[in-house]
């Protein structure tokens, strides 16, 4: 199964939603890329839900335009738009078997006979499920009335697919099996898939871009590798993972390397991968990028601690540890264990070393804690209004 002829992009185009003094979604625009798999990752609140939407047609935008190639959808019926969803409920019909509820869609356009029995089976082999055509939806387990859900959406062949918190109902097994199956569908069909989710690793697990939202507005956008080695604002960088941030003030250049006091000494980090070249700096370093220091290093950045605790998680081990950087702040390293953990214990001084390539340089206005807070946030919480 694929999808015929071209497949248009989709542009939302300095789109707006207001809720009375509320603005949930705020000048928005982006172009997602026609047969891409797109995340639109996010807290609960920042907006995600309320742009996936508008581009279902079931909110109309305060303001701005959206646009399906060049056909402006904006004020579009749902069902007049070559878009479907795939709900975190799935919302599966409980007393029909899986082939009629996938040939539902068809059925109410009229289509017939063969025809149907040719697109269902062809969708069911797509999605695995084939041989359990006649089952019911309680008969089958997480995954496989997810894979039913998303047959039923890409039976109509819709241009574009979007994914409400597909995963959220599931166990981390299942989900984590999930995302490789999602892709792979995807991949095969050949239809632009945009993920609206909180969930960091299933957004860098799946997609081929990623736009970050917070507030209503897109924070940064680029490829799940991209995103998580070169931050652009504090909220990615605590967001998309963990970070080490430390406030910082730049004091020269070495080559094409900054030169920046922070409190206990002085890091070095790339111009090119710096926000700044004068004046204060917010430093940044992702905790697996740090291993413990061996004495014979040169050319690396280094901080010395107390260590407040010591967790073996198997491939690795996490230290966390009381810096001069900030009391309030314990610096965060995560050290594979390829030669085995060395005898460290809490209380013990520690120091830390990475290169100067893994370093990053943000704004020096930015806030230290912005994202932080929404670190751990459950899957059934994400509502935006």
């Amino acid at each position: 199964m694929a999808t015929a002829g071209r497949i248009e992009d989709l542009h939302i185009v300095r789109v707006t939603k207001s809720f009375g003094a509320f603005t949930a979604v705020d000048d928005l625009t982006l172009t997602i890329p026609g047969g891409s798999f797109f995340a639109l990752l996010g807290p609960s609140g920042c907006g995600k839900t309320t742009t996936l939407r508008m581009v279902a047609g079931l909110e109309e935008p305060t303001a701005g335009q959206i646009l399906l190639g060049d056909r402006d959808i904006t004020t579009s019926r749902p069902y007049q738009r070559s878009i479907n969803t795939v709900f975190q409920s799935y919302a599966l019909f409980p007393h029909l078997d899986v082939f009629e509820n996938v040939a539902f869609g068809l059925r109410r356009r009229g289509v017939k006979g063969d025809d149907v029995t040719k697109q269902v089976t062809s969708v069911l082999e797509l999605v695995e499920l084939a041989s359990l055509a006649r089952r019911k939806p309680g008969q089958l387990s997480g995954g496989q009335q997810q894979r039913v859900a998303v047959a039923r959406a890409l039976v109509n062949r819709p241009d574009v697919l979007l994914l409400d918190e597909p995963l959220g109902a599931l166990d981390l097994k299942l989900r984590r099996q999930m995302q490789i199956e999602l892709k792979r569908i995807q991949s095969e069909v050949g239809t632009t898939f945009i993920h609206v989710t909180h969930d960091q690793e299933e957004a860098m697990t799946m997609a081929d871009t990623i736009a970050v939202m917070n507030a209503g507005v897109i924070e940064q956008m680029g490829a799940p590798a991209e995103m998580y080695d070169l931050p652009k604002t504090a909220f990615v960088a605590n967001f998309l993972g963990q970070s080490n941030l430390v406030q910082g003030q730049i004091t020269g250049q070495e080559g094409d390397l900054l030169v920046v006091r922070v409190p206990g000494g002085d890091v070095r980090v790339p111009v090119s991968r710096s926000a700044d070249t004068t004046g204060s700096l917010v430093v940044g370093v992702r905790p697996e990028k740090l291993r413990v220091a061996n004495g014979n290093e040169a050319n690396v950045n280094r901080v010395r601690g107390r260590v407040l605790d010591v967790s073996f998680i198997g491939v690795s081990t996490q230290y966390t540890l009381e810096t001069p950087w900030d009391p309030e702040r314990p610096v965060t390293c995560f050290e594979q264990n390829d030669e085995g953990a060395p005898d460290v214990k809490p209380g013990d001084t520690l120091e830390l070393v990475w290169e100067y390539a893994y370093t990053f340089g943000l704004d020096g206005d930015e806030d230290l804690e912005a994202g932080t807070q929404f670190l751990g946030e459950s899957s059934t919480d994400d509502e935006d209004e």
